[in-house]
């Protein structure tokens, strides 16, 4: 039964990820609390969120899993308030999916612990810098505030929900958990690499 839940909790992420695949970045305002609170739930945010969760929980320490999600926001509030002021770089979308291949990579090299926790934090700094740059970049100067709390509060969220699904693996799919975070990594690889396909298209 905690088996059925877990692989129920990654599907649903898959799943919800997949549902908006060809709307990221598009059809949004940028100017409310509200407004930032469903931002991140593009699919190329919301698979990259969790996947930092997760493979924090399966690549870090117990006593250092939370600073996977912190280096997340804490990249994200300084590259949105410089994506705000205007700054950029090229191809920031393209470069926001990759990301998600990225995390995907990084989940299926963490059970071998091949990638060290420093360059793994390093590397979700870089990739949560481009995730801030998109959302600032968006954002008029007057309704900031209120955006970044939103999308900052969701973030959030969304870092607890993969640490939770890390650590049902690591629980309920202890013996397997090698593979489950494998395939889950492979899975959010392919997702990355559809929605560069679709902004390359």
């Amino acid at each position: 039964m905690k088996t059925q839940t877990t692989r129920g909790l990654i599907a649903a992420t898959l799943l919800a990820g997949a549902a908006g695949a060809a709307q990221a970045h598009t059809g949004h305002g940028t100017s409310s609390l509200f407004e930032g609170l469903v931002h991140p739930f593009g699919p190329d945010h919301l698979l990259a969120m969790v996947a930092v969760g997760v493979w924090s929980v399966s690549a870090l320490p117990a006593s250092r899993a939370w600073q996977g999600p912190a280096t997340f926001l804490l990249a994200l509030i300084v590259s949105a308030t410089l994506g705000m002021l205007g700054f950029t770089v090229p191809y920031l979308e393209h470069g926001v999916s990759l990301s998600v291949v990225l995390f995907g990579g990084m989940l299926l090299l963490a059970r071998r612990a091949t990638v060290s926790p420093a360059i793994g934090l390093g590397l979700i700094a870089a990739a949560a810098s481009l995730h801030g740059l998109a959302h600032g970049s968006e954002t008029p100067e007057s309704g900031f505030a209120g955006y970044a709390v939103g999308f900052l509060f969701t973030t959030a969220l969304l870092h607890i929900g993969g640490v939770g699904i890390g650590l049902g693996i690591k629980r309920w799919l202890a013996e397997r958990s090698g593979w489950a975070l494998g395939g889950l990594g492979a899975l959010l690889s392919a997702a990355g690499l559809y929605l560069f396909g679709q902004l390359a298209a």
